[in-house]
């Protein structure tokens, strides 16, 4: 009998203090308006001092952990996309085993595909699970953005949020995850990075870089080829997909993307105005939005998408 992966449980931490673009205008020369028109979003959240990317994944993981009801002892393997870990090593993902006392299992951090990042993860699980080698993978997106943006930069700070989400997933007899779509195209690698690297002074590489106008080009384009492979592989037309649960990047992609699907607004899963881009962790907090307020039901069909620095690129397509 085939084995599957089916999503068992969902979690989400954002942290205490919201900044609105208000609050942005007392700091740069913005607006309010300025900021809703080009990108969507009118509030973030910033984590403290204490609210750290393990501190995050290790709150979001046991919400994923009472949805699915299992204990930590279930867990197989642990994977955490991040690209602001705690340390560089330990990984994350090893310092959230301690926390958890699962001691044993495979732990890993995936810390280059930055937005990509939790569709990355997420295959990765699948694969493990369907090739019976594990049968339950936390999977979790974690971020703390606010700290690798400079805050005088306009273009950049008033973009990212932080925050984390975490998925259970465990194998099953039925298809849950359908199929997922990795690519990436290095040669776009200066179109939006973290320069900061071993050996470089660190005040002149910490700030994240990011060509704005050529990254929302390339990636309409890029989505929408991914689109078209992700339905084409599963044989399924468009109108067959209930829910998309896009990255949270900026308003007109997402706008872009639910107009390629022909899906009404109010069958998308958006947090972007009240959580800005949170990076890996906002397909996962998106989700888990919707799950929780009761939006998306079992059964449903799910198109995950995301694109982040690398570039990188990725979608999954699910039966909730």
């Amino acid at each position: 009998m085939a084995t599957y992966s089916q999503i068992l449980g969902t979690g989400s931490y954002l942290p205490v203090k919201i900044v609105t673009n208000y609050d942005l205008e007392k700091m740069l020369d913005t607006s309010h308006d300025w900021i809703v028109e080009r990108t969507g979003i009118r509030q973030r959240h910033i984590a403290a001092e204490h609210e750290t990317a393990l501190m995050m994944a290790e709150c979001a993981t046991h919400q994923a952990l009472t949805a699915a009801d299992i204990t930590p002892s279930h867990i197989d393997m642990i994977i955490v996309a991040t690209t602001t870990p705690e340390k560089l090593y330990p990984s994350t993902a090893c310092l959230l085993q301690q926390r958890l006392g699962v001691a044993g299992c495979p732990a890993f951090d995936l810390n280059s595909t930055a937005c990509a990042g939790f569709i990355y993860a997420f295959s990765i699980a699948d694969q493990y699970i369907r090739s019976g080698t594990v049968k339950t993978v936390l999977v979790i997106g974690s971020e703390v953005m606010s700290r690798v943006v400079d805050w005088q930069d306009r273009a950049t700070c008033v973009l990212f949020g932080d925050g984390a989400g975490a998925v259970i997933l465990g194998a099953q007899n039925k298809p849950g995850v359908l199929s997922t779509h990795l690519h990436a195209d290095g040669t776009y690698g200066d179109v939006l990075a973290v320069p900061i690297g071993v050996g470089k002074p660190v005040a002149q590489y910490t700030y994240m870089t990011m060509k704005g106008n050529q990254l929302f080009k390339i990636a309409v384009n890029i989505l929408g080829q991914l689109f078209d492979e992700t339905l084409t592989v599963n044989g399924i037309h468009k109108s067959e997909v209930d829910w998309l649960v896009p990255h949270q990047a900026n308003m007109r992609i997402i706008h872009g993307m639910a107009k390629k699907l022909a899906m009404p607004l109010d069958r998308v899963a958006i947090t972007l105005d009240e959580q800005g881009n949170t990076s890996a962790a906002s397909i996962p907090l998106a989700l888990d939005k919707a799950v929780r307020d009761g939006r998306i039901q079992r059964g449903q069909l799910l198109l995950l998408e995301g694109f982040g620095g690398g570039l990188t690129w990725g979608s999954a397509l699910v039966r909730y």
